[in-house]
């Protein structure tokens, strides 16, 4: 059955007793959208605006960490990249969309996190 035939149905007062099952029909598939976007959908959109935000935040001297597993510390940003120094005058370049909060930093956030409640 389509949506479409179970709205027909619906509106018509079900022509043959179908009626109240097309209404339960449409109902748990709304109420299944509704849980796929509240438990898969919505969580991780707020996760990947978290991590947008935090590559904006991000300027000279900050700790991070790339997807590669790299530590180093920031020592220019550019519109695209940051330069990241990994070793006393050893700089690389890096995208920003490959960079995550360091190890160190991510501790501190949940301890002061834990603090404030």
């Amino acid at each position: 059955m389509t949506i479409a035939t179970i709205l027909a149905q619906a509106a018509a007062g079900g022509a043959e007793g179908t009626g109240d099952s097309g209404i339960w029909s449409l109902l748990m598939m709304v109420a299944l959208i509704a849980i796929f976007y509240f438990f898969m959908i919505r969580p991780q959109s707020k996760k990947q605006k978290e991590i947008r935000k935090f590559r904006e935040s991000l300027e000279k001297g900050s700790k991070v960490v790339t997807a590669g597993g790299i530590h180093g510390i920031i020592r220019e940003v550019k519109e695209t990249t940051f330069v990241l120094e990994i070793a006393s005058n050893i700089k690389i370049t890096i995208d920003k969309g490959s960079v995550y909060p360091s190890a160190d930093d991510s501790k501190q956030d949940v301890a002061n996190a834990n603090v404030q409640k």
